[in-house]
């Protein structure tokens, strides 16, 4: 029985050692060491891990990087440490207590430096959809009772009708002229809903109160609207806006390109943020027969494309360093925006918190504006600006995404380094495997459309009014 008393002591005791050892630096600091590290070539990171220790270091690969300047080098853990990258590739660095018994392991990567031209300029949004979007359904009259033939033919609302009859469907005027000429024959209509394609049979009816054939459908086939440049890359080409996707204003989903174009755009005039009600910048749309680039791509992270040169009017006409997402920190940074003519300015902002995502996603940092003269002009974050570059410590760091509906003076920012996989520059630069676990486009695209923010923050408005469609769609 006292055996089994001083046992128990004894356990007492030793768990009472390791909460206390747990709440140590050392410990903390041995515990929060990096397993990977990822380093542009060329840079260089410091480490820091306290322990009252000498140790071996060495680098598997010193073509790679070195440690302190040496592929091998004798450390007292009692100071920090430098890892310097020399070139592209994969290596290891490991620790070891007494030349010998292995203390801490960490995986290196070292990718090819990546730059770009921040931009802030503020652009006209010209969006085609892949095929027409149905938006609504509507009756139509027949005497005593009313139908909608595109329900009653099981399409829905946010389907793409993308062939009729076998003839390819690029906008809605095509559409009204199959109906009209068919005088009210059935249609082999194929769609698109979700991920999937299906086909039906549409017959059109006879609206007798119009005197024309109708399909009971509202349909949509473009948007247009204002938004902000992002990045320009003038080695690949390519551009990055907006910072979010562009979704229907009707069925919230996010809308398949078919094909757009991007052009000049000058801000006339601010509507002030206030809490409760986000403000809007209100632009115009001028040159429109000067095209800047194409619009290739819609996803949760902007809008992206084909660029042949840097528009005029921006801050930067020299690429400067992308920051991956474990750069960003918490602290103060700048934006690049528009809030008068094409003029392009710069603003502070603090970066109030760094989200520590596994996964691409579009809320990555919180940001407060905290320039007064930009306070002044906007109220803070207003619809128009999603796609302001954020820049820290000269590196571009993201881009503004929302606001936040009690507070327009904070929102959120994406990552850059996801909108530039989106772009293709990741891919180009070989950088497209990491150690992120990345989400189906199917969970993205629904993270974005049903964001959730904290209680204690708001709502969350996604900068997304400015880019608009036709009051309700065309009625056929």
């Amino acid at each position: 029985m006292r055996e089994k008393q001083k046992r128990k002591w004894w356990g007492i005791v030793l768990v009472g050692f390791l909460i206390w050892a747990s709440m140590t630096p050392t410990f903390q600091q041995f515990t929060s060491f990096p397993r990977e590290l990822r380093l542009f070539s060329g840079h260089q990171e410091q480490l820091r891990l306290t322990m009252p220790a000498t140790v071996m270091a060495d680098i598997a690969d010193p073509h790679v990087a070195a440690i302190n300047g040496k592929s091998r080098a004798q450390l007292d853990l009692h100071h920090p440490f430098t890892v310097m990258t020399k070139h592209r590739g994969q290596t290891r660095l490991t620790l070891r207590l007494f030349g010998r018994i292995p203390l801490k392991t960490l995986q290196l990567r070292v990718l090819p430096e990546i730059r770009v031209i921040p931009g802030g300029q503020s652009i006209g949004v010209k969006l085609q959809s892949a095929g027409v979007m149905v938006v609504g359904h509507h009756l139509v009259s027949q005497g005593d009772e009313a139908i909608s033939p595109g329900e009653k033919a099981d399409i829905h609302v946010g389907d793409y009708i993308v062939r009729i009859n076998d003839q390819p469907i690029k906008n809605v005027n095509q559409v009204s002229t199959i109906v009209r000429k068919t005088f009210g024959q059935p249609l082999k209509v194929k769609l698109v809903r979700g991920d999937s394609e299906r086909e039906t049979t549409l017959t059109p009816v006879f609206d007798k109160r119009e005197g024309i054939y109708r399909i009971g459908l509202y349909i949509r086939d473009s948007a247009a609207g204002v938004g902000t440049l992002t990045f320009y890359d003038p080695v690949r080409k390519v551009y990055g806006a907006l910072g979010h996707v562009i979704s229907d204003m009707d069925t919230g989903q996010p809308i398949r390109v078919g094909g757009g174009t991007i052009i000049h755009s000058s801000v006339t005039s601010i509507q002030r943020g206030e809490s409760g009600e986000p403000g809007e910048k209100r632009a115009i749309f001028f040159q429109e027969h000067h095209v800047l680039g194409s619009i290739r791509r819609n996803t949760p992270f902007g809008i992206f494309g084909k660029m042949d040169r840097l528009p005029d009017k921006g801050l930067y006409n020299r690429t400067v360093p992308v920051a991956l997402a474990e750069e960003v920190k918490e602290g103060p940074a700048q934006i690049l925006t528009v809030v008068e003519g094409q003029k392009v300015e710069r603003y502070n902002i603090e970066i109030v918190h760094v989200v520590h995502q596994k996964y691409p996603a579009t809320k990555g940092m919180i940001i407060k504006i905290t320039d007064p003269r930009l306070l002044k002009s906007t109220g803070g974050i207003v619809q128009g600006m999603s796609g302001s570059p954020i820049l820290q410590n000269g590196k571009l760091i993201g881009a503004v995404t929302h606001v936040f509906v009690n507070d327009p003076t904070s929102g959120y920012g994406t990552l850059i380094e996801w909108m530039l996989q989106d772009a293709g520059v990741l891919n180009a630069a070989g950088l497209q495997e990491t150690r992120f676990s990345f989400l189906s486009l199917k969970e993205m695209y629904g993270r974005i459309l049903n964001p959730k923010a904290g209680s204690t923050i708001g709502n969350v408005e996604k900068l997304h009014s400015t880019i608009k469609e036709a009051d309700r769609g065309t009625l056929l």
